[in-house]
């Protein structure tokens, strides 16, 4: 079951009566834990550690303002049966209370058919940390370590990773077990996870329990080595866990983003059409380093308004944080998609984020950082420096090929001026550009006048394609290129920028052209 039939007990139960085994949690399993009530009721009798709320039926408006001043602010108003941030509301004052529990009701009921609201307290500046559980039919349970997913918008996570850099071994070893206590209390079988609301101090409470394999299982079955999905079909056939808890090792750093249908420069707004161009990263497991992309969609195909706007998931693991954290930077500006808006900035420049690198995470990180929402970040340092070496490289290619051209005038052989002036829309890089061999030479001009030292560009990059891909003074470095009339547009670490390049005597005309403002 999946969408809005992964936490509904009648499915299941339909299949049973119908002889058809259901890959996911038995019937009961989910009465208990896909509705959220019935769920926090569950866990303090399990021993597991709970936020302090309201979980019997709240009348009205005025009855929920009760609870909320015995619990104290801020509290958070949610659906019994939400999800993907659906019927949530935070309140730090009565009045609040009362405007949320109205909104929260009718956004329950009109997502999904049920209005059921609880009440409990909001603990501030929280991180999202889940622990994933895996069941069998008799009686076995073990968890696989826990995956971070703090980055949120709107509730709805765009970065996870696993391990999380917050949790020590026996905070790790406490959430498991209570996670295992929990799934055990309700003899839940199959995959599931068990989400905790954690403070920075490292306390932790009990969320909700999805009944289900989440979006974001990847990141778990590259740091275990464990197929979650596998799991699941031999679950559902019977059979006894193979693993026990002592054979659960975690390897290494997974990060997983989320790649959406919807425009970041105008406030996330989804985007619909066809993808015209789509062409993931190459899934690859070398030095250490794997590529992973689930997606379901294709080339061609269309992005509709009737289901969720995720494209795909990029994963990517490595030997330590860092390492995924280059390796996810890299794949996504790798990744090239044409037709529709797309989160893609707004994911590289994340990668790039110093207080998302150093791990200084909470669930209000996007709220916070980007307060405005994400603007267009104009290309500064050494990233303006890499997309103007890149645009005379790609340049320097596109003359030769014109040289290549029959019935050209012959009986002279034509040198190329190696000087250029490069624009990154209308800030002006000098530079030396010229072939040494099979790689591209570059050597910027400073401010006297004088050619530093030279970098070398190697690719097999070919007129067409739509992401330059390879090395510059050896380091891999992967930028995507779209033609524009005079220029290519390029995109880099979540700077997108016209670039022209032009020869002394271009440029000095080019400078005399006003700027037209739309």
């Amino acid at each position: 079951g999946y969408g809005f039939l992964s936490e509904r007990e009648a499915f299941p139960r339909a299949l049973e009566a119908a002889g058809i085994a259901c890959i996911g949690p038995n019937p009961a399993a989910i009465a208990v834990m896909g509705a959220k009530i019935e769920s926090k009721r569950a866990a303090p009798k399990a021993r597991v550690s709970t936020v302090r709320g309201y979980l019997g039926v709240i009348e009205d408006d005025k009855h929920a303002v009760r609870i909320a001043d015995e619990i104290g602010y801020p509290v958070m108003i949610k659906a019994s049966a939400g999800g993907g941030g659906k019927g949530m509301r935070i309140a730090h004052s009565t009045s609040e209370v009362a405007e949320g529990f109205n909104l929260a009701k009718a956004e329950a009921k009109a997502s999904f058919g049920d209005d059921r609201v609880f009440v409990e307290k909001f603990i501030v500046d929280p991180r999202h940390i889940e622990i994933q559980v895996l069941g069998d039919k008799h009686g076995n349970v073990v968890y696989l370590g826990e995956r971070e997913c703090s980055i949120q918008r709107r509730n709805q996570k765009v970065i996870e990773e696993a391990p999380s850099p917050l949790l020590d071994e026996a905070t790790r070893r406490k959430m498991g077990e209570q996670a295992v206590a929990l799934a055990k209390a309700v003899n839940y079988d199959s995959a599931g996870t068990v989400e905790f609301v954690a403070g920075q101090d490292k306390s932790f409470y009990f969320l909700e329990m999805n009944t289900r394999l989440q979006v974001e299982h990847p990141v778990t079955e590259l740091v275990t080595g464990i197929d979650l999905v596998e799991q699941m079909i031999r679950v559902a056939a019977g059979e006894k866990l193979a693993i026990a808890q002592k054979d659960v090792t975690l390897t290494g750093w997974a990060v997983e983003s989320r790649l959406y249908a919807e425009d970041p420069f105008r406030n996330f707004l989804p985007s619909i059409g066809r993808l015209v161009k789509y062409r993931p990263p190459a899934e690859a497991s070398k030095d250490g380093i794997t590529i992973r992309n689930d997606t379901g969609v294709q080339e061609g195909g269309e992005i509709s308004i009737h289901y969720d706007p995720m494209i795909a998931k990029l994963v990517t693991h490595a030997p330590s944080r860092a390492a995924a954290i280059e390796a996810q930077a890299t794949a996504l500006d790798s990744f090239y998609v044409d037709g529709i808006r797309h989160n893609i900035p707004f994911l590289s420049a994340l990668m790039h984020h110093p207080r998302w690198r150093e791990g200084r995470l909470s669930t209000g990180f996007i709220a916070e950082e980007f307060p405005k929402g994400f603007a267009v970040r104009v290309p500064e340092g050494e990233v303006a420096r890499r997309i103007a070496a890149v645009g005379a490289a790609i340049d320097h290619v596109l003359g030769e090929r014109k040289r290549q051209i029959s019935g050209q005038m012959g009986g002279r052989v034509v040198q190329r001026e190696r000087r250029r002036a490069v624009w990154l829309d209308r800030q002006e890089i000098q530079l030396e550009v010229g072939r040494e061999g099979e790689a591209i030479a570059v050597r910027f001009i400073d401010a006297e006048g004088k050619a530093g030292n030279s970098h070398l560009l190697a690719s097999p990059w070919k007129p067409g394609d739509p992401v330059w891909q390879g090395s510059i003074d050896g380091h891999f470095v992967a930028v995507q290129a779209r033609p524009i009339p005079n220029g290519i547009r390029l995109a880099h670490q979540g700077v997108e920028v016209p670039v022209y390049v032009w020869t002394e005597t271009e440029a000095t005309s080019a400078r005399l052209m006003p700027v037209t403002t739309a």
